[in-house]
């Protein structure tokens, strides 16, 4: 067979720049050539071993940075400098010259906490990049004749980089060699049609191939490229568009202005109008302000994602966007493309069936020839490369390569004894007009679960539109779909968690309702063939809701398909590996690309299945259930301690008495009944479905929860104030005050942890043992000054607990009553 007739394509030499360096970039309306400038004659063979090394040493390589994750710097900045770690810190030094070090312990709190932060997301990091680079697509580059594969970042200045369907442009460039080249922009642009690229037009980085192959320069590589910006940025490690963080910043910010007037009045209170000891004065303030921090909160958030990465990653599953973990959890419809997703890749012909007389030698002869006039063969050609082989004697004049929105790819030739065809391969129910009987023996085919592919001759051009008119039916070409064996029993465990899985494949639908139901799943005998689904989204969100297969669905309907059921309020993932899929994992809120994918596909998708195991994402599903559901119960324990700090402050400032409790008193008790424990359950398993409204789900909980608190301990304390007298009353109340706060702390603690488990038990009750040894061992009294002073006071401060405890108990139901979490409706 001889070559495709693009190769080897050159262009004029060049009289100027191709595009000038610094060029102001249009996202809108991409860069075309300046007037005056022409292109750049290309070698057929690339360039040679000595023109690469020249353009290395000059630094003209694509150098683009392509992160998955923060740099080393990016991470220890941003687990160091926080707003809350910069008053704690003022607060840390203060503490040193006034108290002695038993007060400064929130200081060493902190170091380790944010140690630990740094630590895990380095870890994550380490994961992240690892995976990145198994990951990492390769184009293919032209040197010295040979074509090879390189890391995107080893293209350097004027390479020859081949293309292929669903290759990405990686850099800008010129095209030297097309056939039938057809070029996305949609991703830049937001022009929907493909383009047509002949030889000397330009492309950019970030749109991919559809459809043909070709071959292009590079023109400008590194960060001159068009959009390397973007792309730079979209690929780096971030946590914007999570509901869970926007959230947790939300709380922060509500809690930063409570913080202020709140500690303002406490200072002033302990310092001008208490006419107490100075130091003693400003360690009760700083007790009174460091609780009021969830210094814990975010660190533990990083923390829950960053081991969720390393989790995942065992399992061979990069999360380029962390969000993506929390998004998928939220999933409630989960749309999967039938070919690459359903089944295999690969598939096997399994019947060769001539139509009208035809000779089975000679079609075969046809097969064989079509099959390698395409250099970049489908799954459903190279099946037939494999089962046809290619006449030598037959010559390719011109050639259509297979595209999604045409669904069939063709060629001419001219055969051995010097006689002209045209031949096209694709879907029997494009080809043929409606009614034709030999759709009847398709259709049967394809209940069997089959993909059948009709060989038709035709007498017209393969550029004209109507090309398939009057086509006479040669053959049909009967394949074989490998079924992924995991996949029914991930399809069942979409069900049985309430997630709503939707088949939208390209291929007949027939076809694909008979592999959905091998694989069990339910709704898949009717079938919809989308060319009759109406155009109107709301129209057609009323007929995804209804039904579950869907078949001959085009790329632009996936795209809509998407964002009609987006419009009905489901967060919707979508799984793909083709070219026909960037445009709907571009749009769904979260994109599951395979690891065998199109370059393109693994570009635009938040994860990607490295060990191309559909069963993965269960996997992925539980882990983001995992973070956002601890995630939930941990920032509970946190802002209950802020709510009951800021109401013990202003019950002080207006009651102008002595701040109950010194630094060392809160950090003993956030140590027990909080950090702990929180870094445990934010670790837990958690299978609870995600819900929306992250800060009402949260604030319901610690709103009462604080203010119980913090109420019952001032009744305590002032109990205390008036049981107690003499030089060492303030301690003695302190202590009772301490009592009654840990006993009700630990009480939401309890509730917090529910159901039990026998770890969740033992947490419990090894925190309450904790706090026991404090009262009993005498150095760790003196330490902690705590010491509970005769038995009235100390059996009080248990009554009251208890009695804060039982109006949790109530509140907690109460509240699950009155503002049920099944109730709640998808944030927007």
């Amino acid at each position: 067979m001889t070559q495709p007739p693009w190769t080897g394509t050159e262009g004029p030499e060049p009289s100027g720049p191709v595009i000038s360096a610094g060029a102001e970039l249009d996202p809108v309306h991409p860069p075309t050539r300046p007037a005056g400038t022409a292109r750049r004659r290309v070698s057929p063979t690339g360039l040679t071993t000595a023109e690469v090394a020249e353009r290395v040493a000059r630094g003209q390589i694509n150098d683009v940075p392509v992160r998955s994750s923060r740099s080393t710097v990016d991470i220890i900045r941003g687990n160091v400098f926080t707003r809350f770690n910069a008053i704690i810190g003022v607060l840390w030094v203060i503490m040193f010259f006034v108290a002695p070090i038993q007060d400064s312990l929130f200081g060493f709190v902190i170091i380790a906490n944010t140690g630990i932060g740094i630590i895990q997301e380095l870890r994550a990091k380490k994961t992240l990049d690892s995976l990145a680079v198994i990951g990492e697509a390769k184009p293919t580059v032209r040197r010295d004749g040979v074509a090879a594969e390189v890391s995107t970042s080893e293209i350097v200045l004027h390479d020859l980089v081949e293309l292929g369907p669903g290759d990405k442009v990686v850099v800008d460039g010129e095209v030297a060699e097309a056939d039938s080249l057809e070029i996305d922009e949609s991703l830049l642009t937001g022009e929907a049609d493909p383009v047509v690229k002949q030889p000397g037009d330009l492309v950019m980085s970030g749109s991919f191939v559809v459809a043909g192959g070709g071959a292009f320069t590079a023109t400008k590589v590194g960060r001159e490229a068009y959009a390397a910006q973007l792309a730079e940025e979209a690929s780096r490690f971030t946590l914007v568009a999570s509901e869970l963080r926007s959230g947790i910043s939300t709380i922060l910010k509500y809690v930063t202005w409570m913080m202020i007037p709140t500690a303002t009045g406490l200072v002033i209170s302990q310092l001008v109008v208490k006419e107490t000891n100075v130091k003693d004065s400003v360690a009760r303030t700083v007790g009174g302000i460091v609780p009021m921090i969830p210094e814990g909160l975010v660190l533990l958030t990083s923390v829950a994602f960053a081991i969720g990465v390393i989790r995942l990653g065992r399992q061979q599953c990069l999360v380029q966007e962390l969000p993506a973990i929390e998004g998928l959890a939220r999933v409630d419809v989960v749309c999967l493309d039938k070919t690459g997703t359903l089944t295999e890749g690969g598939m096997d012909v399994a019947e060769l069936r001539t139509l009208g007389g035809a000779d089975e030698p000679y079609v075969r002869k046809v097969l064989g020839a079509l099959g390698e006039s395409d250099p970049r063969p489908n799954a459903s050609l190279q099946a037939v490369i494999d089962a046809c082989p290619d006449s030598e004697d037959w010559r390719c004049t011109e050639s259509l390569p297979f595209s999604s929105a045409r669904k069939y790819s063709g060629a001419s030739f001219s055969e051995g004894n010097g006689e002209e065809s045209t031949w096209l391969l694709g879907a029997p129910d494009v080809l043929l007009p409606p009614g034709d009987p030999v759709l009847a023996d398709i259709d049967q085919l394809n209940q069997q679960g089959l993909r059948v592919l009709l060989l038709v001759r035709t007498a017209g051009e393969l550029d004209a539109a109507d090309v398939a008119a009057g086509a006479k039916p040669t053959a049909l070409v009967v394949l074989e779909q490998r079924l992924r064996p995991e996949a029914a029993d991930t399809l069942r465990y979409f069900g049985e968690q309430n997630v709503a899985a939707k088949v939208i494949s390209g291929d007949n639908a027939i076809a694909v309702g008979a592999v959905a139901g091998k694989l069990g799943l339910p709704g898949a005998a009717d079938t919809v063939d989308a060319r009759r689904l109406p155009a109107e989204q709301s129209a057609m969100a009323e007929e995804l809701d209804a039904n579950t297969v869907f078949g001959r669905v085009s790329p632009q309907q996936k795209r809509d398909m998407v964002g009609a059921l987006q419009s009905r309020g489901h967060t919707v993932a979508m799984t793909g590996d083709g070219v026909n899929d960037v445009l709907a994992l571009k749009d769904a809120d979260i994109g599951v690309s395979m690891g065998t994918g199109s370059e393109a596909t693994r570009a635009v998708a938040q994860i990607v299945l490295l060990n191309n195991s559909f069963a993965t994402l269960p996997s992925v599903v539980a882990e983001g259930r995992r973070v956002i559901g601890n995630i939930t119960r941990v920032a509970t324990l946190f802002l209950t301690k802020t709510v009951y700090s800021v109401l013990l402050a202003i019950l002080v400032v207006c009651s102008q008495v002595e701040y109950p409790f010194l630094p060392r008193h809160l950090t003993l008790l956030s140590t027990l009944t909080i950090g702990v424990p929180a870094f445990f359950l934010a670790l837990a398993p958690n299978t609870e479905r995600a819900k929306p409204n992250f800060v009402r789900r949260v604030m319901r909980y610690a709103i009462p929860a604080g203010v119980i608190a913090g109420t019952a301990t001032f009744c305590t304390y002032l109990l205390a104030r008036s049981h107690y007298s003499g030089p060492g009353a303030l301690d003695a109340e302190t202590s009772a005050a301490t009592l009654t706060l840990f006993l009700v702390a630990m009480w939401v603690l309890a509730i917090i942890a529910r159901p039990y488990t026998w770890w969740r038990i033992a947490l419990v009750a090894t925190m309450g043992g904790a706090f026991l040894l404090v009262l009993v061992v005498p150095w760790l009294q003196h330490f902690f000054a705590l010491k509970l002073v005769g038995t009235t006071m100390p059996w009080a401060a248990v009554a009251v607990a208890a009695a804060a405890a039982a109006l949790l108990e109530f509140t907690w139901r109460w509240v699950d009553r009155r503002f049920p979490a099944d109730a709640e409706t998808r944030a927007t």
